[in-house]
């Protein structure tokens, strides 16, 4: 998360001098290169799959999230950003009950609620702090649970790493259509070592990611997201001199508490 975190950082400072679909597509292209060179490594057998179309979208969906949030932390500070995106779990909850049929009780119903209510404390519509660009956040954070709903359908048939190729490799493919309209040639010093660093980092974020899944649980994972807030503040105030108020530490409180209560109930739900 602390690596992921330095990601969306180096993908603000460039939004500065690049269009967010080229930082968007250079965020994917590192991962797909790693990909690329796995699969000439142990053959194209790494891509075997039964449900092609789902993983194909999945990429797409990633394509997207990747593209609204870079648009969104171009103008709003970083910290209120990943607050906000902090409402995907709750998306996920929804999603899972009228996509995959999954059973939500009124506990967790009354956790998205209050989760979605904490957004809007954050958002603050009506009282002149709201950023238009808050709604990409919350488009992104659509496109990551639909994204998450892929990956518990891929689950049962389909190994990470072959999800991980066909996200990258379709995401980093369909970032490339819109690429000649809105690139701008790096210049050599600060630029381009910005650029590799954002590959280098968002390539070696999902590999940590992966790799923690290896070893242990979702649910044992999943609070370690939240720590996002901490590392966005600490990389807000010092890159770029931003801290959040006091009403969106109340909001992203409020969201990291129900949050982590949802995973935890989907949990025991699932083992009971």
């Amino acid at each position: 998360m602390f690596t992921f975190s330095l990601v969306d950082t180096l993908a603000k400072v460039l939004t500065q001098d690049f269009h967010p679909l080229q930082v968007a597509w250079s965020r994917q292209f590192g991962l797909a290169v790693g990909i690329l060179v796995l699969i000439a490594i142990k053959g194209p057998s790494l891509l075997k799959t039964a449900q092609r179309g789902i993983q194909i979208s999945r990429g797409v969906l990633a394509a997207g999230s990747a593209t609204f949030f870079i648009m969104a932390i171009s103008v709003v500070p970083l910290a209120d950003a990943v607050a906000v995106s902090f409402v995907a779990p709750f998306f996920v909850t929804v999603l899972g009950a009228l996509v995959l049929k999954e059973k939500v009780g009124a506990r967790r119903w009354t956790a998205i609620a209050i989760g979605f209510i904490a957004c809007l404390i954050i958002i603050r519509p009506g009282m002149g702090v709201f950023h238009p660009a808050m709604l990409f956040i919350l488009v992104a954070a659509v496109f990551y649970a639909m994204r998450q709903i892929a990956s518990r359908i891929l689950s049962g048939s389909d190994a990470t790493v072959t999800t991980v190729a066909y996200t990258s490799l379709t995401a980093s493919f369909v970032l490339c259509i819109p690429l000649p309209f809105v690139w701008h040639t790096p210049e050599w010093g600060r630029e381009v070592w910005l650029l590799l660093a954002l590959t280098f980092f968002a390539g070696l974020a999902e590999v940590l990611v992966i790799r923690a899944l290896e070893l242990a649980q979702a649910v044992v994972l999943a609070p370690v997201h939240y720590t996002l807030i901490i590392w966005g503040t600490i990389y807000g105030y010092f890159v770029f001199g931003q801290l959040p108020d006091g009403w969106t530490w109340l909001g992203a409180t409020i969201i990291v508490i129900t949050g982590i209560y949802i995973v935890r109930r989907e949990w025991v739900v699932k083992n009971t």
